[in-house]
């Protein structure tokens, strides 16, 4: 539509726009003959005053891609212009995309009459997409895609008038229905329509199916519903079909199965049911992907696919098909297989062989996943076979037997394995060692006998080793020293013996647990263990140590979990686990401990757990502090203890002075004294009482997000916790993306209970969050709390969804395909985060009550909204501070034990200091180094006294700045603004401040 411009119109421009209304074909017609009569002059200014209606409209141009739109020059040569020269300087493309523009678009763009190419994608536009847009009749490719665009699309895109090939909206907050075709003069044009990631509702067209060159229909991840019309079978140009994570319901036509040109079919996350087509491999011969998890599909899988060549990625999981998984011969280039929690398998000898067996021809392939299946049988010798890029490999629980093939060590790259919940046995293969790439292995729940070979010392890269609950003898071969990158150990229920090597108390690196209960190791608890100071739990229950508990274990200040139990060991409990701040648990019991029970227990804030039974403790029993609660505390089997609280039922102790008797006068004194204060007390209860009620916090106003978010909620909300859901995986718990009945997208943070302090973890970051407001922290919505579909425990918060990830994801993105726009930060955007993650520190630090530090800040827990605005994020270790000392170190208030992240914590945290803000100053003057270097703290250059600190340090003293440090993204921008580089070394050497203990009060990040 033509819109009113300043200066001289003429009336056939009057009538163009009033025909522009009801018929946009004629509009075509007029302007294609407006433009052949001469009209070029006035047409030209159009344009131009065009461009200057929509520069009105930006609100925000922070790359100053606009500084050039003025009558300096010709519009012909501003930013992102270009213009035809057949038609007298009309403009044809408009190219603004990733500027960081915010405001709206303009209707006037609908006078660009001879506009052809429309880019406004990876912007911060708002509002509607004016229809305006609709009467562009030569418009051909339109992208605002990675917008924050709101309304519905117009109905007349679609028009008669319209020549558009390319439309792509995705990632943006569009509603409404999908337009509908005013008839089938598109049906030659539109190839691409892609509108993912939006919150469209209703179902597709079947008018849908007139679109015969239509290439890619992507409406992924919206709430559209209903069935999915059988007229899409008619566009048989279609190459890709992405309908995953909506509502549709019934099955998947029939007639799509026969478009012999798709390659890529996506139903994920629904609620399809019925059964796939039996030819489906013969009918589509060039697919290949096949993504249809997370639904409700019965039946056998289709031996045909075995037919589809160009099978990359196959994702068959949670669905109820029956009957074996057919042979994948023909599929010689996939790379992804999933089929864990399908109902496959009849436990017959052969079920899972024949699977391995038939993939040895696919070499590319990298992911196998086939755990939680009825297969039964061997293990498959051929798994020796399979590609050497196999990075991750699950066989858990598919109830196979016999043991692991020598041959395992092929599999030279794998990352992770895992075959737990079986019926393996036999031994470890020694040359499994020869996995140096492995991070993650798990055998656990097994048979497995033997001893545990020496070349697991060769596995260096391990993360996570889990041999737990099988039959292992003999010891803990020494080597495991090497294992340097170790975060969890478990070897617990098995038949090891012998002394625990000082090699295992050497591995620094073990922060979640050791676990080597339910064994029968002898021996001393070597002093080494001080070494283990980021260690979170320590179970070394039911196993035959003797000695002393030694005094070096106060050193472990990370401890939430202690137990000994079970045990030979004698003496006192050492003063020294009085460090020991963050305890939840400690079991000494059934020991032949002695002496009195310490004092300091009553100051474990956080203790839920203390079991000294069965020991030879005497004396009197602390009662103040958390031994208050007689509940925390078992003291059974101790006979000569005596006092503390009236529950524990404990005899009074005698003490060897006599008492005195008191005189009339003294007994009335002290009556009246106690009347007075039992008086002034209650008194003071009523009135703090008032004053708590009066001054009651609102609950937190979710907007459009229930406030009531059961378990089966959340169970749907994220396709049943599905892995095409998660996006974050923490110490205690994972992030999930959940869409909910409303349409509302929110993370959904699911805490593993089964991890020791997963429980304190989801009360700290409550008890951080539920009081404290700001727009550069994470707004947590609310709350769910209660039991999953088997019964056990489930808590999980809700929180603002955050649509650009996490600031990881954006200083180190994985390699993105040729499809994908590659993710950068520009100087202004980091700069921007950097002054958000300030702000949100200055809050917490100084202006929110009670002062709060975080504890972990590191570029994971920044997340970034649409505008790229970053929030702190992660509370679970956050301490709240006394406010007497929260300048300096301040008592810390937690329930979890220290942790924090190596590289990221200061060092002070490693010797024992409390947490304080100071600490967090030192994360931040880290996180900055980071943002504008591109490097993390534990790059593998840095070593040998080399830190990212003393490398920036050096390079900036020997004038190295472009060259050595800067990010390599923001060299250009560098060179063309070189009064950048000014800001850039006040940045870092504001970061380097912060590096040193003594000049971290100096360094502001108040704003």
């Amino acid at each position: 539509m033509h819109m009113g411009l300043s200066g001289t119109r003429s009336s056939a421009f009057g009538v163009v726009a009033a025909a522009a209304l009801l018929l946009p074909l004629q509009l075509c017609l007029l302007t294609a003959a407006a433009a052949a009569s001469g009209a070029g002059v006035l047409s030209n200014e159009t344009d131009r005053m065009a461009l200057l209606e929509f520069k009105a409209m930006i609100s925000s141009d922070p790359l100053r891609a606009l500084s050039s739109w003025n009558d300096s020059a010709h519009f012909c040569q501003w930013y992102g212009v270009s213009c035809s020269k057949r038609h007298a300087g009309r403009v044809t493309v408009l190219d603004l995309r990733s500027q960081k523009l915010a405001g709206s678009i303009s209707p006037y763009i609908g006078n660009l009459s001879f506009l052809k190419r429309l880019y406004l994608h990876n912007n911060s536009f708002s509002k509607g997409i004016p229809p305006e847009i609709g009467s562009l009749c030569r418009l051909e490719w339109l992208y605002l895609y990675n917008n924050s665009l709101t309304g519905e699309i117009p109905s007349n895109l679609l028009s008669p008038c319209s020549a558009l090939s390319m439309f792509q909206v995705a990632n943006n907050k569009l509603v409404g229905e999908l337009p509908r075709l005013l008839n089938g003069s598109m049906s030659s044009r539109l190839g691409i329509f892609i509108a993912h990631i939006n919150n469209l509702t209703g179902g597709i067209p079947p008018s849908y199916g007139n679109l015969s060159s239509l290439r890619i229909l992507s409406l992924g991840e919206n709430r559209l519903s209903g069935r999915v019309p059988d007229t899409l079978g008619q566009m048989k140009s279609l190459m890709e079909l992405q309908l995953n994570l909506n509502n549709f319901s019934g099955e998947i036509p029939a007639s799509i199965f026969n478009i012999s040109s798709l390659g890529s079919v996506a139903f994920a996350g629904n609620q399809i049911h019925g059964s796939l087509p039996t030819n489906l491999g013969i009918s589509l011969p060039n697919l290949f992907d096949l993504a249809v998890f997370s639904n409700q599909l019965t039946g056998s899988v289709p031996a045909s696919l075995s037919n589809a060549s160009n099978m990359v990625i196959l994702q068959l999981q949670y669905n109820n098909f029956t009957g074996s998984m057919p042979s994948m011969a023909g599929c010689r280039n996939l790379r992804v297989f999933l089929i864990e929690r399908a109902f496959l398998g009849r436990r017959a000898i052969d079920d899972l062989s024949s699977i391995i067996s038939s993939l040895t021809n696919s070499t590319s392939l990298e992911v196998l996943m086939v755990g939680d299946n009825n297969f039964g049988g061997s293990f498959p010798e051929s798994i020796a076979n399979l590609s050497t890029s196999m990075k991750y490999l699950n066989m858990s629980g598919t109830r196979i037997s016999g043991s692991i093939p020598h041959g395992i060590h092929n599999l030279v790259n794998l990352q992770m394995f895992e075959a737990t919940h079986n019926h393996l046995s036999g031994t470890i293969p020694s040359d499994i060692g020869g996995l140096q790439a492995l991070e993650s292995l798990d055998l656990s729940h097994n048979s497995i006998s033997g001893s545990a070979p020496l070349s697991i010392g060769n596995l260096t890269r391990l993360i996570y080793l889990s041999l737990a609950a099988n039959l292992l003898q003999e010891g803990i071969p020494v080597s495991i020293g090497n294992c340097q990158n170790l975060i969890a150990l478990d070897l617990s229920d098995n038949n090891l013996s012998g002394a625990i090597p000082q090699q295992v108390m050497g591995i620094a690196s073990l922060a979640r647990a050791l676990n080597l209960s339910h064994n029968r190791f002898s021996g001393a608890l070597s002093a080494e263990v001080e070494n283990l100071k980021n260690l979170g739990a320590l179970d070394l229950s039911h196993n035959m140590l003797s000695g002393t508990i030694p005094s070096s274990l106060g050193s472990c200040i990370r401890l939430e979990l202690v137990n000994l139990q079970g045990n030979l060991l004698q003496g006192v409990i050492p003063s020294s686990l009085s460090s020991l701040r963050g305890m939840e648990r400690f079991d000494v019991s059934t020991n032949n401990l002695s002496g009195k029970i310490p004092e300091f227990f009553q100051d474990m804030k956080y203790l839920e757990l203390l079991n000294l039974s069965y020991n030879n403790f005497k004396g009197e029993v602390p009662q103040g502090g958390v031994l208050k609660n007689g509940s925390i505390i078992s003291i059974k089997g101790n006979g000569r203890l005596c006092g503390g609280i009236a529950g524990l039922q404990l005899p009074p102790c005698r003490f060897s002075y006599p008492k005195k008797k008191l005189s009339l006068k003294w007994k009335i004194i002290i009556s009246v004294i106690s009347v007075l204060l039992f008086l002034t007390f209650m008194g003071s209860c009523l009135f703090i009482f008032w004053i708590k009620k009066r001054g009651k916090p609102d609950t937190v106003s979710a907007g459009d997000v229930e406030m009531q978010l059961s378990y089966q909620k959340l169970f749907r909300a994220t396709y049943g916790f599905s892995t095409s859901a998660l996006i974050g995986l923490g110490s205690f718990g994972s992030v999930y993306k959940g869409v909910l009945e409303n349409g509302s997208i929110v993370a959904v943070k699911v805490f593993n209970l089964q991890r020791r302090g997963g429980s304190k973890s989801f009360m700290a970051e409550c008890q951080a969050l539920k009081n404290i407001r700001h727009r550069n922290l994470v707004r947590i919505i609310t709350v769910c709390s209660g039991a999953d579909h088997q019964g056990n425990d489930f808590k999980a918060l809700i929180y603002e969804f955050m649509s650009n990830g996490s600031l990881e994801d954006w200083l180190h993105p994985v390699e993105s395909t040729a499809d994908e726009t590659p993710r950068c930060l520009h100087f202004h955007q980091r700069l921007n985060i950097a002054i958000d993650i300030a702000c949100a520190l200055d809050y917490l630090h100084h202006e929110c009550g009670t002062p709060i530090v975080h504890c972990d800040l590191k570029p994971n827990n920044i997340l970034l909204d649409e505008e790229k605005i970053g929030h702190v994020a992660d509370f679970g270790l956050a301490r709240f501070l006394s406010v007497n000392n929260h300048s300096t170190r301040g008592e810390i208030s937690s329930s979890i034990g220290i942790k924090g992240t190596v590289g990221y914590a200061p060092p002070e945290y490693g010797m024992g200091n409390e947490v304080s803000a100071q600490g967090d100053v030192y994360s931040y003057g880290i996180l900055l180094l980071e943002l504008f270097t591109g490097r993390r703290p534990t790059d593998e250059i840095f070593g040998d006294g080399l830190s990212l600190q003393t490398f920036v340090k050096n390079a900036l003293s020997q004038h190295q700045l472009l060259t050595e440090v800067v990010d390599s993204t923001l060299l250009n921008e560098l060179l063309i603004d070189q009064t950048l580089e000014g800001t850039l070394i006040s940045i870092l050497d504001t970061a380097i401040a912060c590096r040193t203990s003594h000049k971290r009060d100096q360094v502001s990040i108040r704003f």
